[in-house]
This record gives C-alpha cells, sequence and structure tokens, in this order.
C-alpha cells in the first residue's frame, strides 16, 4: 500500500470521530469522492427526480467524473482534515 492509500484509509476513519456533524454539502462531497476514489467514474441509471438522497448522491459522484483515483483520495483526505479542525 502506498503513504496515499494508507492516508485515505486513515482519513476513512478519522471521518467517523467528527465531533460536530459535517453539512449536507460536505457529506455529499465525501460520498462522491469516496465513491470516485474506491470504484472510479460513475455508475448505473440516475435515480428518479423523487429518489432526492439518492439522485444528490449520485450527482455528487457524477461532477467528479474523469477525477483520477489518487486526485478524489487526495481530495478526501484534504476534506477530512479540514473538517477535523
Amino acid at each position: 500500500m502506498s503513504e496515499l492509500d494508507d492516508a485515505f484509509a486513515f482519513a476513512q476513519e478519522d471521518v467517523k470521530k467528527l465531533t460536530a456533524k459535517p453539512s449536507n454539502d460536505d457529506l455529499l462531497k465525501l460520498y462522491g469522492l469516496f465513491k470516485q476514489a474506491s470504484k472510479g467514474d460513475v455508475e448505473g441509471k440516475k435515480p428518479g427526480r423523487f429518489d432526492m438522497i439518492n439522485r444528490a448522491k449520485y450527482e455528487g459522484w457524477e461532477k467528479l467524473k474523469g477525477t483520477s483515483s489518487d486526485d478524489a483520495k487526495q481530495a478526501y483526505i484534504d476534506l477530512v482534515a479540514k473538517l477535523r479542525s
């Protein structure tokens, strides 16, 4: 495992220990970055407009299309660090 992979794994654990709940926007960013880092570009059909939560998650991930796994991991790490401070 690379240093980036180790830091990404640590950030995944660290995010569970945040003292304050992140905003909905930050939660969507974390979700999208995690999915992009671990799965790559968005897959599947976009949920319907009445499935607002899953549609928002899908769209958050979709915005990161083309972002490399390493860039998504680093952005996730940076966002978790920002939320910790």
